[in-house]
């Protein structure tokens, strides 16, 4: 049978006698209804709304509909249910629901004041793009509404600190630069050797889960460029809060340079860093690859041996410095690697500094990976750094809300763990009708959906945790 349609109707295949007929008009519906349970987290941590404080407003206050606050919540709800361009929003502006989880008193948008955006309760894109693109200190008469750099550096470790009840014994601060490949001829773009591409070099910072820094940089810089500044407002501002608390760096050889290590070792704070092998490291440890080896021969499975010695380059240290080896032989020969650390033996040995401190660190690789894959963090098409900067930062804070509910809401559940993308197929994307009344707002959720018993138990954990309070 030949498929027809219409412009309201689409006849598809018969099912046996039954004819299969389809058209837009269920009325208003949305795929987005799992996104209350974001709404709830904000609710009890305010996230959003302490990201908002971070921008000045310099709009005429008698001819604005859209606050800062409406405008910076529907672009990380948006990024964090999986729309990752403003385009997106000529469309989601339409949506009640989104409007629901920005706080829009009329989600149908009918007493907007202009008549052509009736029936549309949020910001279009030109709109939303103004939180992007005006500069610091240089407001025009569209662009008026200016991020404020010192206050987003606060904010992200005042959520951090926020999210421990009490302060932990020891915390480890890991770093990492990535690529975030350029397409265009943005401001800032350059060729990474290593990488092979024109591209940035963001750098990161986390603590376990919680993220505390995401730092647009040009590439043609050395991978630890600006990691000091950035680790000593973090632990100033962190020791004024847990003045008791351990505090370890931890990174692979592109952090292991004097100003950092030395930095560390002026202000008490310990350092795990990978160390580039070179002749003379591998001459140390001669015996130890030797038994690696002869032990692979005898049992043709991976051989570890490690060890440790005082080590100090001739010119770049300016002190001699622990250095842990683990002299490793595998199917495919020899595999030595290196770390240097301020730990001492006495803290810990040689084999338990390796795996269990340093190799940790390939969580937070996890957690890098989370931003460009699942909430567009390489989003950086804008042509100026500035604005890319911006978009890395809505990137990163959609990424602290959506960290929020796995850390509250899926506590105890098979999801405790699970990534960004899993959490927004299984919860967020949940199709469901919607009802607007005087008193209501009813959200009409799928009968079959095979994710209702996590649903609810994410709902109950976020129902137990009192609301924020600034």
């Amino acid at each position: 049978m030949k498929t027809e349609c219409t412009g309201t109707l689409f006849d598809f295949q018969p099912l046996e006698k039954r004819e299969v007929v389809a058209s837009f008009d269920g009325g208003t519906l949305t795929s987005d209804a799992g996104g209350l349970l974001l709404r709830e987290v904000e609710q009890r941590c305010g996230i959003l709304r302490q990201f908002s404080g971070c921008f000045r407003d310099l709009r005429d206050a008698e001819r604005i509909e859209h606050t800062v606050a409406e405008l910076v919540a529907q672009r990380v709800y948006g990024i964090a249910l999986g729309y990752e361009d403003l385009n997106d929003h000529e469309a989601l502006r339409n949506d009640p629901v989104l409007a629901v989880l920005v706080g829009k008193e009329d989600p149908t948008g009918q007493s907007r004041v202009r008549e052509g955006d009736r029936g549309r309760a949020l910001a279009g894109k030109s709109t939303l793009n103004r939180l992007e693109l005006t500069r610091p200190g240089e407001p025009d008469r569209y662009k008026k509404i200016e991020i404020i750099e010192e206050a987003v550096n606060a904010f992200f470790v005042e959520v951090f600190l926020q999210a421990h009840e009490r302060a932990p014994r020891r915390m480890v601060l890991d770093l990492d630069a990535t690529d975030d490949p350029l397409h265009g001829q943005q401001e800032g773009r350059f060729f990474h050797g290593y990488y092979r591409e024109y591209c940035y070099l963001p750098l990161y910072i986390f603590c376990g889960e919680h993220l505390l820094c995401s730092r647009l940089r040009e590439s043609n810089r050395d991978a630890s460029a600006g990691s000091v500044e950035e680790v000593a407002r973090i632990v100033e501002r962190v020791r004024a809060s847990w003045p008791k608390v351990e505090i370890a760096i931890r990174g692979d050889a592109g952090f292991c340079r004097e100003s950092l290590m030395s930095w560390c070792e002026a202000n008490g704070v310990h350092y795990v860093f990978g160390l580039a092998k070179n002749s003379r490291l591998l001459g140390k440890i001669k015996r130890q690859m030797k038994k690696a080896r002869k032990r692979y021969a005898r049992t043709q499975k991976a051989a570890r041996v490690y060890g440790h010695f005082l080590y100090r380059t001739e010119r770049s240290w300016s002190r001699k410095r622990r250095v842990v080896a683990k002299a490793e032989y595998l199917s495919k020969g020899a595999n030595p690697r290196f770390v240097v650390t301020s730990y001492g033996p006495e803290a810990y040995d040689a084999q338990t500094l390796y795996e269990k401190e340093y190799c940790a660190r390939g969580e937070m690789e996890n957690r890098i990976k989370e931003q460009p894959l699942y909430l567009f963090a390489d989003r950086t098409s804008s042509h100026e750094m500035w604005a890319n900067q911006i978009r890395l930062w809505f990137s990163s804070v959609a990424y602290l809300l959506v960290s929020a509910f796995r850390r509250l809401g899926l506590q105890g559940t098979e999801m405790a763990k699970a990534q960004c993308q899993t959490i927004r197929l299984k919860l967020f994307k949940l199709g469901a009708r919607i009802r607007v009344t005087v008193r209501r707002i009813v959200v009409s959720m799928a009968s079959g959906c095979p994710d209702q018993a996590l649903f609810a138990a994410a709902y109950a954990n976020l129902k137990a945790i009192p609301l924020f309070s600034p």
